[in-house]
């Protein structure tokens, strides 16, 4: 019978159990060579099997602080400063009287009980103020603890009482363990204070002692324990796989700062400094200054003034250098782009960077104020718009979207521009980035005379898809359950 599976702790507390019918854990190991803790783990395991019922209950006793002590000799503040005054009393007045912190409590205290009405700074009392049921239960009480039954006091109001830190909760929790009829019935049988073998081991082979004890039977039906191997976290697997996927396709990963100038950042990809994207709603702005490549200072202010020596009539007005010294935290990863093809104006260029982004954005289930963008960059003779399609369709295939689609649109540093799409059962097409060819008023102030392919791709997006999240938020909380039942791949 699996209830005689038992271990020769719980043979002990079952049995004696048996002659006392109810016990608590302390009586239990008073009464056997149990520890308290052997004891109470053996009933749970007993609760477990039928054998025996586990209770645990929570009493409640109330007794006075030392401040209720004190205002039940006294009297509470608001009934203190109602014996002091016969009319309007100013509360400047009372403070001298009594305290300032006295006469605070028991303002409030006035108003909420109707004692009393406050009216430019002179305290009014009611015409009559009979005694209350919290004044009623500070008398009953003392410094000894009670059962609310025991001191007959209403719920809300020791409750109040409490709130108020005039009284104190005192919890007991107690724990009782009952022998079921099932557990009298198997201890009844003939149970023996014998420990079951639960492993075979060569000293009871080689001495024969196996052949005269009991083994435990072991429950093949018995589910294990679930166990939950160490795993990478799905987020940081997925940008492990964009990562080794450009690697694959012959491109190079560059890193950059988080912290870079407006230069780099907005003016060297043709920003305007009146830009709407430079403001506070949209930027992290610091205070420090960074000096500005003295090599790009002219071109790049002449291309923003007049559009330099091209078919570009530029921003017009005149550009401020201090503007473009201000350091940021990067609104995107093209500052780091830029700044590495301006470092290699020399074709070919092939470069990706997988980072951090930071924009003032108010947090909901589709955004934050700190993100990952996959960003790249291809640079060389002859590349074309299609070049750019074809690079962006290998990636997405690769990712497992077998549906890719671009539609036109406008970044102020790309032109021609598209958004990529990817087709999703349940949401229809979903746009995932945008991309381009970055305009000649952005590379030729860097000494770039190639074409560049350049796209920025919204990592966690992708990532919402790919894990079936409805809210951004789940990436980045620390749900343990979530990433233990996240799978590691999906077939």
């Amino acid at each position: 019978m699996e209830n005689l599976n038992l271990t020769l702790n719980e043979k002990e507390v079952l049995l004696f159990l048996e002659q006392k019918g109810t016990a608590s854990p302390a009586d239990i190991a008073e009464g056997t060579s149990l520890k308290i803790e052997n004891a109470t783990q053996a009933s749970f395991l007993l609760e477990e099997k039928g054998l025996a019922e586990v209770k645990d209950e929570v009493s409640e006793k109330y007794c006075l602080s030392s401040e209720g002590v004190q205002y039940a000799e006294k009297g509470l503040p608001e009934r203190q400063v109602l014996n002091r005054i016969d009319g309007p009393t100013a509360i400047k007045d009372l403070q001298e009287m009594l305290s300032p912190q006295m006469v605070g409590i028991a303002t409030g205290w006035l108003k909420r009980k109707g004692w009393a009405s406050i009216e430019k700074g002179n305290i009014i009392p009611a015409a009559d103020v009979s005694e209350t049921d919290d004044e009623i239960a500070l008398t009953k009480l003392g410094e000894t603890a009670f059962t609310l039954e025991e001191t007959g006091i209403d719920q809300k109001v020791m409750k109040d009482l409490v709130k108020r830190k005039l009284v104190e909760k005192e919890e007991t929790k107690s724990r009782t363990i009952t022998i079921t009829a099932e557990g009298e019935k198997i201890a009844a049988s003939g149970l023996e204070l014998t420990d079951d073998i639960t492993q075979l081991t060569s000293r009871l082979l080689k001495s024969g002692e196996w052949k005269n004890k009991t083994f435990r039977p072991y429950n093949i039906d018995k589910p294990p324990k679930k166990v939950f191997a160490a795993k990478v976290h799905p987020y940081q697997r997925l940008i492990d796989q964009m990562r080794q996927i450009f690697l694959e396709m012959g491109f190079t990963e560059i890193k950059g700062d988080i912290i870079q100038s407006s230069f780099w950042n907005f003016d060297a990809l043709f920003q305007p400094q009146d830009h709407p994207a430079r403001e506070m709603q949209d930027t992290f702005h610091l205070e420090s200054r960074s000096e500005l490549p003295d090599e790009y200072l002219e071109t790049v202010c002449s291309m923003h003034e007049k559009g330099g020596d091209i078919e570009s009539r530029g921003w017009g007005g005149k550009w401020d250098s201090d503007v473009a010294k201000r350091n940021v935290l990067r609104t995107h990863t093209t500052s780091v782009s830029i700044k590495h093809l301006a470092d290699n104006p020399e074709p070919p260029v092939k470069a990706f960077c997988i980072d951090r982004a930071y924009r003032r954005e108010t947090i909901d289930p589709t955004h934050t104020p700190e993100f990952e963008q996959l960003e790249g960059v291809v640079m060389d003779r002859n590349m074309s718009f299609a070049n750019l399609l074809g690079c962006l369709k290998e990636f997405y295939h690769r990712m497992g979207f077998e549906n890719v689609r671009f539609r036109p649109g406008y970044f102020p540093y790309t032109e021609p521009s598209v958004e990529p799409e990817v087709y999703i059962e349940e949401l229809g097409w979903v746009e995932l980035g945008g991309a381009g060819i970055f305009r000649k008023e952005v590379t030729e102030p860097l000494g770039i005379k190639e074409p560049v392919l350049a796209w920025g791709l919204g990592v966690s997006r992708l990532a919402m898809l790919r894990l079936g999240l409805k809210d951004l938020r789940e990436l980045y909380q620390s749900d343990i359950e979530w990433l233990r039942k996240s799978p590691v791949c999906k077939l």
